[in-house]
């Protein structure tokens, strides 16, 4: 059975269409005697190249697209705010939904849904936005509020709605797939400013205005494409040397995910802007991917590592400071994520971001089973991080980890790892080390050597 014959798709489907259809008998209820030539212009219009934005929409995430239908919808919201015509906007979004690509593949539950939930979505936001914006001549800050409050309705009840269908197609939590739309619908929403001033721009010189706004914002949207498909580059980039790390060792690659969790925890905990977090998080990911040259029987090796083979294995942070020299928008850090970078972090000399990978990496070091010793419980590890704070770790990027699991509720380490991995020796109960690889011992070549 396939997601679409899916009885839950199917019935979520039924529930959200009865819901617009009852919505739309009460829209006509409410403004069908007051419909005119020149409202049913305004509908054919908006509606029209409202379907034609969404036919050239571009993929954000899996089975999400972005589309420049909000300014459209948006610009509904001005076009019939005088008049109150709730069932020129409920028609607006219905149509604005119809997709030519998704027709022609006979995806119709794809296609009910979306209308479903933008009609529902655009008469809520119509109530909020002319409730601000009420009267005939409103003043424009009060029409800006009301369009600002109403695009923002519009977004979070068709965020609150496509929440249902999409974690059912994807089989995953309702809440995982809510705030993944809403985080997409914050990048649409500059499309609202557009539609207000779409509207205002329709009221005062008519129809003839629209089709002259169509090549601005295709060109904005091959625009946005080229954006997406760079950051999409970036990130196949990254995906592709993780599952080489993985194919190579399941533990460190797993190891990196965790690391990258957590940095993005404490880049919260610090103010971290979205940008700069997203950067953090791939410079996690990758702070490990010079352990690609190193032999397997090295890094999990058991025992104690000579001096020429800990000498061996330091080479990775090398490698792993090329590579990401060579991605764009990780070099501008890719020269401080070495341990000597961490080191100046802490003394306040340097980039505050390698100290956070610094701290995220020995946290999960410790709380994770390595080949040289069982996991550490999650107290042991805080302790750690505490004693070391201020000399072999920043204080503050300590204290928000611990700060932002506790308050999480999460625990790490001894019965509680999140990743059983399966070792040929089984480590001991305690080794040589904790954050690292433990203490080194001496090479016996060298020490041969100096006694003849």
């Amino acid at each position: 059975m396939t997601k679409r014959e899916d009885p839950q798709v199917r019935g979520v489907t039924l529930a959200l269409g009865a819901a617009a259809a009852i919505a739309l008998v009460c829209a006509a209820v409410l403004s069908a005697r007051d419909l005119t030539l020149e409202s049913g212009i305004a509908i054919a219009v908006l509606g029209v190249f409202a379907a034609l934005a969404t036919m050239f929409d571009v993929d954000i995430q899996t089975r999400i697209g972005l589309s420049g239908n909000a300014m459209f919808l948006i610009a509904a919201l001005v076009v019939f705010r005088e008049d109150r015509q709730f069932l020129g906007v409920a028609i607006v979004g219905v149509l604005g939904a119809i997709d030519y690509v998704q027709l022609r593949k006979r995806e119709f539950h794809k296609v009910s849904i979306n209308a479903s939930n933008d009609c529902l979505a655009l008469l809520a936001a119509a109530t909020a936005c002319w409730a601000v914006a009420n009267g005939p001549n409103p003043q424009q800050i009060r029409l800006l509020v009301g369009v600002a409050i109403g695009a923002a309705v519009y977004f979070t009840c068709q965020s609150l709605l496509l929440g249902i269908p999409l974690s059912i197609l994807r089989s995953e939590a309702y809440f995982p797939a809510l705030q993944e739309l809403l985080k997409v619908n914050m990048t649409a929403y500059p499309f609202a400013v557009l539609g207000l001033g779409l509207g205002w721009v329709y009221l005062e010189l008519g129809a003839v205005v629209v089709p002259l706004l169509v090549v601005p914002i295709l060109i904005a949207r091959s625009t946005f494409a080229s954006y997406l498909e760079l950051r999409a580059a970036q990130e196949q980039t990254i995906q592709t040397l993780i599952l080489a790390l993985e194919a190579k060792d399941r533990y460190t690659a797993g190891h990196a995910h965790r690391v990258a969790t957590f940095c993005e925890y404490v880049g919260t905990e610090l103010g971290f802007g979205n940008n700069r977090k997203e950067r953090l998080r791939y410079a996690a990911l990758m702070h490990d991917i010079g352990k690609l040259i190193v032999p397997n029987q090295l890094l999990n090796k058991p025992g104690r590592l000579t001096e020429s083979e800990f000498e061996r294995v330091r080479r990775h942070e090398g490698v792993s400071v090329e590579l990401l020299r060579r991605i764009d928008f990780l070099s501008p850090i890719a020269g401080d994520t070495t341990t000597e970078a961490a080191t100046a972090a802490v003394e306040g000399t340097g980039l505050v971001e390698p100290a956070i990978i610094h701290v995220a990496d020995a946290f999960d070091a410790m709380t994770s089973t390595r080949s040289y010793r069982k996991a550490l419980s999650q107290e042991t590890a805080f302790e750690e991080l505490r004693s070391g704070a201020g000399t072999q770790f920043n204080a503050d990027c300590v204290e928000a980890l611990i700060q932002a699991i506790e308050r999480r509720g999460e625990h790490y380490g001894a019965g509680f790892e999140v990743d059983v991995h399966e070792w040929d020796v089984a480590p001991p109960e305690t080794g040589t080390g904790s954050a690292g690889l433990g203490d080194v011992l001496p090479d016996r070549s060298r020490e041969r050597a100096a006694q003849q």
